[in-house]
């Protein structure tokens, strides 16, 4: 697969959807691949790109950026708190805030720097208990904190469904718990359902080992 024909197909998704064109953004996830599969991405024309690590993406972003410009980075794994101010520095979207104490460390983060990436807050739709992110049942109260005592300007939500599941059902839970919200963003759809994600509107898409390859193995 080449990143040519992920991106036909997302255009072919988005007319199917009868949505515009536009209005799906393609986030080319880079997480634990190669610098050389990432360059050559890059050397494409892709400039939007997902990492799941702060560290892991400091050590090969600012090296990037200096060559290419226009690279934009979302955080679309897990955030620890002590790792808030250096991915503030680096990404210009996190997809990932999925509780309180993220929330108000974030709110302090953003006062001082005075700037605010654009933020989604994860949503556990499947409620897995290994997974992260806020169960559907305490998310308009989450959601209100985060505007009400937090001043976070909240865009929209994002899942990751459980993998053996159909992920539709997930998909049109996220989209209503964000309409219901007023929020307009929705980050959902990978590798293997991102045309199905697409239908159900989604406006950011993760697609990872369908553009690279598949991922290598992780270092200790």
């Amino acid at each position: 697969m080449t990143l040519a024909s992920i991106q036909s197909r997302l255009a072919q998704a988005v007319t199917d959807a009868g949505r515009d064109a536009g209005g799906v953004k393609l986030i080319a996830v880079s997480k634990v691949q190669p610098a050389d599969r990432v360059r050559s991405v890059l050397e494409q024309g892709q400039r939007v790109f997902g990492e799941n690590r702060v560290q892991e993406a400091f050590g090969r972003w600012p090296d990037f950026q200096a060559e290419f410009d226009g690279i934009e980075l979302h955080l679309i794994g897990p955030l620890q708190t002590n790792k808030l101010n250096r991915a503030l520095e680096l990404f210009q979207a996190i997809h990932s805030l999925d509780r309180e104490s993220l929330a108000r460390k974030l709110s302090q983060a953003v006062q001082n720097r005075g700037r605010c990436p654009t933020l989604f807050v994860q949503v556990n739709t499947g409620r897995e208990p290994q997974k992260a992110g806020i169960d559907p049942d305490g998310l308009d109260r989450f959601l209100d904190s985060c505007r009400t005592e937090f001043d976070l300007p909240i865009y929209g939500l994002m899942a990751i469904p459980p993998a053996d599941e159909d992920p539709v059902p997930h998909f049109r839970m996220l989209r209503e718990c964000a309409a219901r919200n007023g929020l307009e963003g929705l980050s959902m759809g990978m590798s293997g359902d991102f045309e199905t994600a697409i239908a159900c509107g989604a406006t950011h898409v993760r697609v990872g080992s369908a553009i690279f390859g598949e991922r290598a193995t992780p270092g200790p």
